[in-house]
């Protein structure tokens, strides 16, 4: 499970849940945590290291940062064994380029592959967008980085192609996809975080209150398998 910041209430739900997490460090304690090694070891300490019934996973700097050249050196996470942490959405790509990218293609469901970068094909987005990232890092050097998918997800309405279907056909899809990697990295099963439990109301614009996989009165929108 994903928190983007350490609610003191959420903290205690889970604790001795045995459910690994992901626990953010938000945006606004960014510059304040970067600028002080005391202020970093303190913010950890209160949000981590006293919660001593948790399986922290990783702690995950910020969401949605465009970091500068030399904090997102893919030294700093290579050093640490630590991973590099995604956001996909294959969902932005589609409503960006309806003309050219197919419906399908986004929700795992085309029937046989829709693009080709020899050697490799490819019958779906997600596949296209992780390999690009693979392909970045390997040109800058960062091509033994592990990437987690720390956000996927698709909304169920409020928006182009959002349907309970879709939504429900996308996540069906990705849980059962990312066990077998990509056709750059085959075989290698890519730790996915989905996006996300719970329909947001105050949301804008409006396809953003619809990605949980329940609804604001925590009814589960659909079934789905992890098995």
């Amino acid at each position: 499970m994903r928190l983007y910041d350490p609610n003191q209430d959420a903290l205690r739900a889970l604790g001795g849940s045995n459910i690994e997490l992901m626990l953010g460090l938000p945006n606004y304690k960014l510059q304040e945590s970067a600028s002080s090694q005391n202020n970093a070891n303190a913010w950890v300490q209160n949000n981590v290291k006293n919660f001593g019934n948790f399986r922290f996973k990783y702690i995950a700097v910020g969401n949605e940062v465009k970091p500068s050249d030399s904090f997102a050196h893919h030294s700093l996470l290579s050093e640490n064994g630590s991973p590099l942490l995604v956001n996909l959405y294959p969902y932005f790509s589609y409503i960006g380029n309806t003309k050219d990218i197919h419906l399908d293609y986004a929700l795992f469901t085309a029937p046989s592959p829709v693009v080709n970068d020899p050697p490799l094909s490819y019958r779906n987005l997600f596949d296209a967008i992780l390999d690009t990232v693979y392909s970045a890092l390997e040109k800058a050097g960062g091509g033994s980085l592990v990437i987690v998918i720390s956000e996927s997800g698709w909304p169920s309405a409020g928006g182009t192609a959002t349907t309970l279907d879709n939504e429900r056909t996308y996540i069906t899809n990705l849980v059962q996809h990312v066990k077998g990697g990509t056709p750059k990295k085959p075989g290698r099963p890519i730790e996915t975080y989905l996006f996300a439990m719970f329909d947001e109301n105050n949301k804008t614009p409006e396809f953003e209150k619809y990605w949980g996989l329940f609804s604001p009165n925590k009814q589960p929108k659909f079934q789905v398998n992890f098995s």
